[in-house]
């Protein structure tokens, strides 16, 4: 075998398969499988498919309609797309639980464990920037990656967070129709991905991990509306992280109940007896055998690495988001023209957790924004929001979010720019956001360019002014959007033909 296994997790592992022990065994020396997913507030995965360089080995990955198998030697992380937000590299079955929430344009939903941020653009990608995006994690560190992935996916509806489940639960009672909880884990089932998570499996117990999650769970109930659904997931093949938690919460929590998933593509079923006698003892029998509609992915069974999801429903009627746009737009208004400015609070002002130095927005906010975007770019899509002043950065911020005061806010929503001796700034995930239609100046370069690839790295670059496509009526210099084949990677200043890089240092090609 490759990879040399921990013998407790061996022997573990046999005595809960049994006949399939030897099949699970093997599967360690099959190569790992490598997945993406096309970020559809971008382009349809199957545009996408026709249009890319390596088409021919891609593969559909069934249970996720927007996602392709590719081979290890695409290496589609290199490719300008990439930079464009075209797609997220990601684990196949990792792809499953958001598929499994059912995420319907104009949903709340809050991913709590979020980094680095695959799921959190999944579901992304199915709002289609309509309803809200709150995506959190407890490690500072983390949040980071999380961001940067949010902002290169595009996503305008979001909001980050570097909190505990606790103090969401005070803003968000009963506030979102669907939570992921995608919950720490011993990550057994990504021995074969990651060989290095065995270290981590001996530092990380399953008895540690289970309180964690046993502790989420219950802070994270109060949060969800009547109707609404809750997927619980891991990447580990243990009971006690698994059927054994599950079984718990519905103990504790009657108006939840499982809904049940039906074993397709080699999914297993999740296994009522593998819980212990003293949790099955406060259950109901029908509470019991509801276990079963859990399901487990299997590496011996499944073209993917081990999961286990439970999807969970709360009693009551649930929201349904309007169906036709027509119909959306008579509850939440489209953007005005200028922006909403809303005052914050001296309170929220002297917040800790709501970041360090939120002010009242200045009076001259919308002006100097009017006076940047008249030159410059035309939001024309999405829905009423409000800006948010954090120190000098703007954002703009779902406008039914409710107050962020007392939380630790890495992102208050889409961070657009800074207010700069009164002149408006533009930032990297303002580009990342636009459609090439928004920005008033555009040059797009074919994916082989040398150009691009000069851009991509940081560099000044010079080029024809006829390259540059300008709406009617703009100035010749400006801001413009550099794009891929169409697709946004930044800005940069067009001055007679040089185009300084606005590209930020953390987002060039090294």
């Amino acid at each position: 075998m490759k990879i040399q296994l921990p013998e407790p997790f061996v022997q573990k592992m046999k005595q809960l398969l049994d006949d399939e022990f030897d099949r699970f065994i093997a599967s360690y020396d099959d190569e790992r499988v490598y997945g993406l997913r096309v970020n559809e507030l971008k382009i349809k995965a199957a545009e996408w498919q026709q249009q890319t360089e390596i088409r021919e080995h891609l593969q559909p990955i069934p249970w996720c309609p927007t996602a392709f198998y590719y081979t290890e030697e695409d290496r589609p992380g290199k490719h300008p797309h990439y930079h464009a937000g075209l797609y997220y590299i990601q684990e196949p079955s990792a792809m499953v639980p958001v598929e499994l929430l059912d995420v319907q344009p104009g949903h709340r939903v809050l991913d709590l464990c979020a980094a680095p941020g695959g799921k959190s653009t999944q579901i992304a990608s199915k709002l289609q920037g309509h309803g809200v995006l709150v995506s959190n994690d407890i490690a500072a560190e983390r949040a980071k990656a999380l961001v940067k992935n949010i902002e290169l996916a595009g996503v305008r509806n979001a909001v980050v967070l570097n909190e505990h489940p606790a103090n969401i639960a005070k803003a968000f009672s009963g506030w979102f129709d669907r939570i992921l909880i995608d919950a720490p884990c011993s990550g057994e089932g990504m021995f074969r991905k990651n060989p290095a998570m065995v270290e981590e499996w001996q530092a990380y117990s399953v008895e540690r991990c289970s309180s964690m999650q046993r502790e989420i769970l219950e802070e994270i109930a109060p949060m969800l509306a009547p109707g609404g659904r809750l997927v619980y997931s891991t990447c580990t093949f243990s009971p006690e992280e698994n059927e054994e938690q599950i079984a718990r919460f519905l103990a504790r929590h009657p108006d939840f109940s499982v809904v049940s998933i039906q074993p397709q593509w080699g999914w297993g079923s999740g296994q009522p007896s593998w819980i212990s006698k003293e949790t099955k003892e406060q259950l109901s029998e029908q509470q019991w055998q509801s276990l079963a509609g859990t399901i487990r992915i299997w590496p011996h069974r499944s073209k993917g690495e081990g999961h286990f999801v439970a999807v969970l429903m709360r009693a009551g009627d649930a929201y349904m988001p309007p169906q036709s746009w027509e119909e959306r737009r008579k509850m939440r208004i489209s953007w005005p023209s200028a922006i909403k400015q809303e005052r914050v609070s001296a309170k929220a002002k002297r917040s800790i957790g709501a970041a360090k130095g939120i002010k009242p927005l200045e009076l001259d906010l919308q002006t100097v924004w009017e006076s940047f975007s008249d030159e410059n770019v035309e939001l024309t899509s999405g829905e009423q929001v409000r800006a948010i002043l954090f120190g000098s950065r703007v954002y703009l911020q779902p406008f039914e979010l409710p107050s962020l005061e007392g939380l630790k806010v890495v992102r208050a929503g889409w961070l657009i720019g800074e207010l700069k001796h009164h002149k408006f700034v533009p930032f990297h995930p303002l580009a990342m956001g636009l459609k090439p239609d928004e920005a008033a100046r555009t040059i797009s370069f074919a994916s082989t360019d040398e150009l691009l690839l000069r851009y991509l790295k940081g560099e000044t670059i010079f080029v024809d002014d006829a390259l540059i496509q300008r709406k009617a009526g703009v100035k010749k210099n400006g801001y413009v959007l550099i794009c891929v084949d169409q697709y946004p990677v930044g800005f940069g200043k067009y001055l007679d033909g040089m185009i300084k890089n606005e590209l930020p240092a953390g987002w060039r090609l090294i």
